[in-house]
């Protein structure tokens, strides 16, 4: 199945790839991702905006975790 996200919302992306856990998701103006064990996956590329998309939706995930 996949997500897409219209809006880029770190928080909200974290949320779904949490809860999903394994899947594929797409975010309008940056690019695609797959997520598995909880955490997007590095993708091909080396554009910069979807590597520093990459760690910034990561970190959400690390904090939904403490907040748990």
């Amino acid at each position: 199945m996949l997500k897409i996200f219209k809006h880029y919302r770190p928080n909200q992306v974290a949320r779904y790839v949490k809860s999903y856990f394994r899947g594929r998701l797409y975010i309008v103006g940056i690019g695609g991702y797959e997520f598995d064990g909880g955490r997007l996956l590095p993708p091909n590329s080396k554009d910069k905006k979807v590597l520093m998309t990459l760690s910034e939706v990561n970190r959400e995930i690390e904090q939904l975790a403490e907040v748990i």
